[in-house]
C-alpha cells in the first residue's frame, strides 16, 4: 500500500516481505574512470565495458548506474541550439513535455511523454558542447535492458542497470540523482509484511531501491568529473529480477493527490 494513496501493489516485480526482510551486507560503490567522450552511434556497450575491465572489473550481481547523458548522446538525442542564447532550449521544452504543470518566470515544470514530473521536460545542456541540448532517452528502460542484454552476451554474467539523472524533488531543496530505466533489478522492495526492529509489522512501507542506489552512485560520480558510471557491488539476491521505472516506479497521475 503506498503510504499516500492507499494503493494496493501486488505486483510481481516487487520484491517480497520475507525477501526484502534479509539482512544486507557491506556495499561497494566504485566510480568508473576512462570513459572517452560519447558521440552519437557509438558503441556504448563497449565502451563501458573497456572502461570497467580496466577499473574494477564486472563481476555476477554487479549493479551498473550509467548517467543519462551518455546513453542520449550514443542514441542520438541531440539538438543544436544558438550557443550565445542561454535559454535557447526553452521551445524544445514545449516539444518535449506532455503538458506544462507550473511555471515561475525561465522555470517549467512539465509531465514528460515518460510520465516524469520534472523541470524542464529533462533537457539538459550541462556536459554537452555549448551548442547542444541533450533530451532523454526515447526509453530509459529499454536503453538499461540493451545494456544489461549486451554485457551479459559479451561476458556471461548476469548485471543489474540503472540510466540515472539528476532530479529536484517536491518540498525538498537540493538534487539527487534517479533512476530513469533500470533493467535485472526489482525496481520496488516490498516490505509490506515483515516487521521493524520492535517487532510492529509493517503495512505501507515500500522502498524504491533503483532510486537509491542511483543517488549512492553519484556521490562518487560527481556532476563536474565526466565520471558517466559507476559500479555498486555487494547487493542482496533479492534486489534482482525483472521489472522497469516506467511500470513500477512513476505513480500514474490517478494515484497522485498533486495533479
Amino acid at each position: 500500500m503506498n503510504a499516500e494513496t492507499g494503493h494496493q501493489d501486488n505486483s510481481a516485480t516487487t520484491a517480497s516481505a520475507g525477501e526484502a526482510a534479509t539482512p544486507l551486507g557491506e556495499l561497494s560503490i566504485l566510480p568508473v574512470p576512462g570513459l572517452p567522450e560519447v558521440a552519437p552511434g557509438d558503441d556504448l556497450v563497449s565502451m563501458i565495458i573497456d572502461a570497467c575491465l580496466a577499473t574494477h572489473g564486472i563481476n555476477h550481481h554487479d549493479v551498473l548506474v550509467v548517467s543519462q547523458k551518455v546513453v542520449s548522446k550514443a542514441e542520438g538525442q541531440l539538438v543544436t541550439v544558438d550557443p550565445d542564447d542561454p535559454l535557447a532550449h526553452k521551445p524544445l521544452v514545449l516539444n518535449e513535455a506532455e503538458r506544462v504543470l507550473r511555471r515561475r518566470g525561465d522555470l517549467i515544470i512539465t509531465e514528460t511523454k515518460h510520465g516524469f514530473v520534472c523541470a524542464n521536460a529533462g533537457i539538459d545542456r550541462s556536459n554537452v558542447a555549448p551548442d547542444i541540448a541533450a533530451l532523454l532517452p526515447e526509453d530509459s528502460d529499454r536503453s538499461a535492458r540493451r545494456i544489461r542484454d549486451a554485457i551479459g552476451g559479451r561476458l556471461d554474467t548476469d548485471v543489474g542497470v540503472i540510466v540515472a539523472d539528476t532530479f529536484g524533488r517536491p518540498w525538498r531543496r537540493g538534487l539527487t540523482d534517479v533512476a530513469l530505466g533500470s533493467a535485472g533489478l526489482v525496481p520496488v522492495l516490498d516490505l509490506r509484511g515483515s516487521t521493524d526492529a520492535l517487532g510492529r509489522e509493517l503495512h505501507v512501507t515500500e522502498v524504491c531501491i533503483v532510486d537509491q542506489l542511483a543517488g549512492a552512485a553519484e556521490l562518487v560520480r560527481g556532476k563536474s568529473t565526466g565520471t558517466a558510471v559507476a559500479v555498486i557491488r555487494g547487493g542482496p539476491d533479492q534486489w534482482f529480477g525483472s521489472g522497469s521505472v516506467a511500470d513500477d516506479v512513476v505513480r500514474s497521475p490517478n494515484e497522485d493527490l498533486f495533479r
